[in-house]
């Protein structure tokens, strides 16, 4: 048995637009923005979804959106979403890069949010 959660709603742009995204966003939806040093990548939009981490992510490919998916069991939860048809894409670090029926790129990482937010609102899986 193991645990998953909806975790973040990521908003993926150019890095040469990254910046002007996270200021749109920001503007769009009231919210302001948070940055960490050790994660360079992700400039994050405050308080959008109380429980939902909502951010804008540079990267090296097409604007997009996808998915992280939080887990206790990060191997249980690729192998329980590739039962539902999830294909693998390839893998950083602890993340399991995965894209859905449909097209739509998601994310498997283990457990990063609040202990007490992750035990309140995970889905137990058998």
């Amino acid at each position: 048995m193991h645990r998953s959660r909806l975790y973040a709603l990521i908003i993926d742009a150019p890095r040469d637009e990254a910046g002007e995204a996270a200021a749109f966003w920001s503007a769009a939806l009231g919210a302001g923005l948070r940055t960490d040093p050790a994660e360079p990548q992700f400039t994050g939009l405050a308080d959008v979804v109380p429980g939902l981490i909502t951010a804008v992510q540079s990267v090296d490919d097409a604007p997009r959106y996808h998915l992280d998916i939080e887990t206790d069991d990060v191997a249980a939860e690729v192998e329980r979403l590739r039962g539902l048809g999830a294909t693998p894409v390839s893998r950083w670090l602890d993340c399991h890069v995965l894209r859905a029926p449909g097209g739509h790129l998601l994310c498997v990482i283990p457990v990063a949010s609040d202990g007490e937010l992750f035990e309140a609102t995970a889905t137990r899986w058998p």
